[in-house]
C-alpha cells in the first residue's frame, strides 16, 4: 500500500488559461484523454475545470461554449494536497469536500492530480473502482476499438 500522495498521483499537469474557451478546454480534454483540467495562470491554480461542470454549468443552460470561459465555468480555489501528504488525509479531503480528484501541489506549483481511481488502484486493487479505473481507454465498449 502506498504511504504517501507521491506514490500514487498522475506526475504532470495539463492546464488552460482562464480565458479560453470551454471548446478548448473540452478539446484537450478529450485529446489528452481525460476528464478535468487546471484553470491556471503564471502556474498559480485558479480552478480545476470538469467535463460535468462543462455539461452541467453552460451546456444545460444553454450557454455558447464558444464564448464562455473556463474561468467562469471552474470550481474555484480547489482544495490541494502536496506529495508529502499521507494517502489517508487525501482520502479523507476528498470525502469531507465530496470530491473525486485534488490537484497536487508542491512549493506553490501544480505537479499533478491524484484521483479517486488512483487511491482505489493502490489502497484496495481489487475493487470494482480500481477495475473500472485500470482498464484500458482505449479498449471500452462503444469505442469501437474493443
Amino acid at each position: 500500500m502506498a504511504d504517501f500522495v507521491r506514490d500514487v498521483m498522475t506526475t504532470g499537469v495539463v492546464a488552460v488559461r482562464p480565458d479560453a474557451s470551454l471548446v478548448e478546454a473540452a478539446q484537450l480534454m478529450r485529446a489528452q484523454d481525460i476528464g478535468n483540467v487546471l484553470v491556471a495562470t503564471e502556474g498559480q491554480i485558479l480552478g480545476v475545470l470538469t467535463d460535468r461542470d462543462i455539461a452541467l454549468r453552460a451546456v444545460a443552460d444553454g450557454a455558447d461554449p464558444l464564448t464562455v470561459s473556463a474561468q467562469a465555468v471552474c470550481t474555484p480555489n480547489p482544495v490541494v494536497v502536496a506529495p508529502d501528504d499521507a494517502v489517508p488525509a487525501a482520502v479523507a479531503l476528498m470525502r469531507d469536500h465530496a470530491v473525486r480528484r485534488l490537484p497536487v501541489v508542491e512549493n506553490g506549483r501544480p505537479v499533478g492530480m491524484v484521483s479517486l481511481g488512483d487511491l482505489a488502484l493502490t489502497q484496495d486493487p481489487t475493487s470494482a473502482l480500481a477495475d473500472i479505473s485500470g482498464a484500458d481507454p482505449d479498449h471500452r465498449p462503444g469505442t469501437g476499438l474493443v
